[in-house]
């Protein structure tokens, strides 16, 4: 829940790009407590939450996905290789429905 990355698994044929993509997502979708996919639509230019585009590591595209237990944030999961954000929040989430049931202690 603070950012700090656990886990990585990566396909070996990912883009070299996607390891720090995918972190960059979860750490931003436990930073700003909301999933990158809305985040990248409330911080389009011209849009008043646009501001938060330039904070440092944070990436306002589709893949990362806050995790919550027991009513708490507990961390997030950052996803990246599709072709775009969406697909990446479907594997996402599709990851935690998977493990849902783990989920609750």
């Amino acid at each position: 829940r603070a950012g700090v990355p656990q886990v990585m698994l990566r396909d070996r044929y990912a883009g070299a790009h996607t390891p720090d993509t995918a972190t960059r997502k979860a750490w931003t979708a436990v930073s700003f407590r909301a999933d990158t996919l809305a985040l990248a639509d409330m911080t389009q230019p011209g849009k008043p939450q646009s501001g938060v585009r330039g904070v440092t590591h944070a990436l306002m595209i589709g893949g990362g996905v806050p995790v919550e237990a027991a009513g708490s944030l507990v961390g997030a999961v950052g996803v990246s290789g599709a072709p775009d954000g969406k697909l990446d929040d479907d594997c996402a989430r599709a990851g935690l429905a998977a493990i849902e049931d783990k989920l609750a202690f």
